[in-house]
């Protein structure tokens, strides 16, 4: 639009009669009427120029109108607005691009004062690696709870009420754009799925500035990265039909019908009987169903579909009022106690912190939250990882007279000292946040794990759940099945060490992604200094 403003001068320039002592118009009638028809497309020129200021208005005007309605609804609830990740996705892909189209849009007309405050805020949005990470997060989602592009699309996540009012729907940019991130990474997989959702949303008559030939160049090219010679040769085709001159789909028209030539006459002289190939074909199968990876079974288990006890063990567990021993602060209030696992016994504690506390917490933790990072277990340096996505605060018992309650809390309950404990560690997982598979302790490979703090290794886990997860976010132990729910006002106690000191490597556990809401956790790491003479009661570990 900027342009064709810039050709309207231009043109405008070039017919207007030059200034010249030599050419007195008024002297020849002829010449005249050649300026009538100069200035008549004077006036045309004009009037497209026009045209393109009003049809710029409006676009800024629904824009407008569109942001105001979805940020009315976003601020009345920002935290549940932004659980919804498509929301948070599309939040990325506003701020780090389309923001910047309606600057381009707006930049020759609008005030000064907008474009110098628009500039100024723009240092303080998403960049490109944000809208990427958000997308990968989709992405993530999609493959742990085996969501399919139209229900992410539509915003029919698991979790989410039909009359939710921040609900979003993806149009065919944004698939398109889910599709070529995955595809700049060679992950053509991904790139088949979004790219086939954006052509059907096209086929259903969607609007939009991406053409049919532009998703069909990519996801025939994705579909045949994949070793589908017959369906990439398919849309090939069609692609052909929409635009008989593409260059490129023409040069792999003849190559996927060479290929697939070449194939189908290999298939004819393979060795082996139909039975044979049957026989290969179960085998394989077999193999695949008995290897289960640890990322495949953490997965099932954020989905539900972990193990289940047995009746046995189930008998096993209990809810009880727990006063530790009789302990002062208990006998009259004791708190409420419930067996989550068996092996390794993991327990769970309600009503154990205030909507108030959680909410101080989270407003102590805030201003210092920054993205959570991991100990590289070759180098020991702390370091960003794409398997823990979430940011995270530390606070002292010093800093506030509630984190020394907190900490005071645990200890009383637990039996255990706190006084050479880390400080209390607050977390809120983003976009698909989550922490895939690890241990709390350190392992011998890993001898100097907590070197530094001199207190020994992590004993003990104590994890605050400060809200509730609509779907997903799920603590997961997938070396023996275990899965606990997020619950707000609730904590979860388990022993990372058996009393010999040795690690307990069922405790291995993982946050799973968060679908839909918002997750709040903090968590308290328990060391091995001070506990020698202290003998917790209640919660002695199972061996």
């Amino acid at each position: 639009m900027k342009m064709r403003s810039v050709c309207c001068v231009l043109l405008i320039s070039c017919l207007l009669p030059k200034c010249s002592a030599h050419n007195d118009f008024f002297t020849s009638i002829g010449q005249m009427t050649d300026l009538l028809f100069t200035e008549k497309d004077l006036v045309t020129s004009l009037k497209d120029y026009i045209k393109a200021e009003e049809s710029k208005l409006e676009q800024v005007k629904q824009w407008a109108e569109k942001l105001d309605a979805l940020t009315a609804t976003a601020t009345q609830d920002p935290e549940g607005f932004l659980g919804h990740p498509v929301n948070a996705f599309k939040l990325m892909k506003r701020l780090n691009t389309e923001w910047g189209e309606v600057e381009d849009l707006v930049l020759k007309d609008m005030s000064d004062g907008f474009i110098s405050n628009l500039t100024i805020q723009r240092q303080y949005f998403p960049n490109d690696e944000d809208q990427t990470g958000a997308a990968k997060a989709l992405l993530r989602l999609q493959d742990t709870y085996k969501l399919d592009t139209h229900t992410i699309s539509t915003g029919d996540l698991p979790g989410v009420t039909s009359d939710l009012p921040y609900k979003s729907t993806l149009t065919v940019e944004d698939c398109f754009e889910l599709g070529k991130i995955p595809y700049s990474e060679a992950d053509y997989y991904h790139t088949e799925l979004w790219m086939g959702q954006a052509l059907r949303q096209l086929d259903k008559g969607e609007e939009s500035s991406i053409d049919a030939v532009t998703v069909l160049d990519y996801l025939s090219y994705s579909i045949y990265q994949q070793g589908e010679l017959e369906r990439a040769l398919e849309y090939t085709k069609r692609l052909l039909i929409l635009d008989p001159e593409h260059q490129r789909a023409n040069g792999n028209l003849k190559y996927f019908e060479y290929q697939l030539a070449k194939q189908r006459k290999a298939e004819k002289v393979q060795s082996g009987t139909t039975e044979e190939k049957k026989e290969r074909e179960k085998r394989e199968t077999e193999k695949k169903k008995s290897f289960y990876p640890e990322k495949r079974k953490y997965e099932q288990l954020c989905r539900g579909e972990g193990i289940k006890l047995t009746a046995r063990r189930q008998s096993r567990l209990f809810c009880r009022f727990y006063d530790n021993n009789r302990h002062p602060y208990y006998i009259l209030g004791p708190v409420k106690q419930e067996d989550e696992w068996d092996r390794p016994r993991i327990i769970r504690y309600h009503n154990i912190i205030s909507d108030k506390e959680m909410e101080k917490v989270k407003e102590l933790a805030k201003p210092r939250l920054r993205r959570a990072t991991i100990s590289n277990p070759i180098t020991g340096v702390l370091e960003t990882a794409q398997y823990r996505i979430s940011k995270s605060a530390w606070l002292a018992a010093y800093e506030h007279p509630l984190v020394d309650h907190i900490n005071q809390r645990i200890q009383d309950i637990t039996g255990l000292d706190v006084t050479t404990a880390e400080e209390l560690q607050v977390a809120n997982y983003g976009v698909g946040g989550q922490y895939e598979p690890h241990f709390d302790f350190g392992r011998k490979d890993e001898p100097d794990a907590f070197k530094e703090l001199g207190t020994g290794n992590r004993i003990a886990t104590w994890l605050f759940y400060m809200s509730d997860v609509a779907a997903g976010g799920a603590t997961v132990f997938p070396e023996v099945g275990a899965a606990v729910k997020p619950m707000k006002g609730t904590a979860v106690f388990w022993y990372n060490l058996f009393p010999s000191g040795e690690g307990d490597y069922s405790t291995r556990h993982a946050a799973c992604p968060v679908l839909v809401g918002n997750k709040w956790v903090s968590n308290k790491w328990i060391h091995e200094r001070g506990q020698e003479f202290r003998r917790p009661c209640g919660l002695l570990q199972s061996d």
